[in-house]
């Protein structure tokens, strides 16, 4: 019995030590993806305005860090729909769908901030060939790009990268960084519906509307995203 129970101890000890990070294809690798893809899109957004409009402008998508959900939202609609069978998927089938993937995802992310929201954080009206004001056919080629850079280098490389990262490190700074995040994107989009409520003359109902009324006026919005603009 003892030898059975040491074997048994053993066993559960290799598999602690051998246990992966986000191993395959999984939540917390597309969420890994998802906040690259903010950090990236929030600097290459300034960069971008920087050498067109010859000024830097903070271009964050969200009220804490450096993040624009657009690109992170973009990039992980890659990974969902891309991700499985990525090895036998063809560069060109990649690069359609992700041009498809793309435009679509900035269409609605522009519908939404639009209609819902009742702010414009782009508007590519008048753009060669614009769909709508709110997407390219330049873009979504721009987008296929990316998708393709993603999918069949970065997502791969990334991938193997992840998995050798030590789990016990790995797996608590892992839900640390997915609770702040979870926690920028409701304060800010909380912030944001109560600026239009507040727009419209309505008083706050809740505790939570007056704590955004005082901490997140018009004037703090507009200053922390001077890219927007009321439509």
């Amino acid at each position: 019995m003892e030898e059975v129970k040491s074997n048994e101890n053993n066993e559960n000890k290799v598999n602690k030590e051998t246990k992966v990070f986000a191993k395959g294809f999984c939540f917390a690798k597309i969420f890994i993806l998802f906040l690259l893809g903010c950090i990236f899109g929030t600097y290459y957004e300034e960069i971008l305005w920087r050498f067109t409009n010859g000024e830097w402008v903070n271009r964050q998508g969200l009220i804490f860090g450096p993040f624009s959900p657009i690109y992170g939202i973009g990039v992980s609609i890659f990974a969902i729909f891309l991700g499985k069978n990525n090895e036998k998927r063809s560069i060109i089938k990649t690069y359609l769908y992700s041009a498809l993937i793309g435009g679509v995802a900035e269409f609605t992310m522009s519908w939404f901030c639009d209609v819902v929201m009742g702010v414009k954080f782009w508007d590519y009206t008048g753009y060669f060939l614009n769909i709508g004001g709110r997407t390219t056919i330049p873009f979504m080629l721009f987008w296929g790009l990316l998708g393709l850079i993603l999918m069949k280098v970065i997502y791969p490389f990334l991938s193997k990268i992840v998995e050798k990262i030590p789990y016990k490190i790995a797996q608590p700074t892992y839900i640390v960084i997915l609770v702040a995040i979870i926690l920028d994107i409701v304060i800010t989009y909380t912030a944001f519906g109560r600026m239009v409520f507040r727009d419209k003359g309505q008083a706050p109902l809740t505790f939570i509307g007056e704590f955004c009324d005082n901490h997140f006026s018009d004037e703090y919005m507009y200053h922390k995203f001077p890219a927007m603009r009321p439509d």
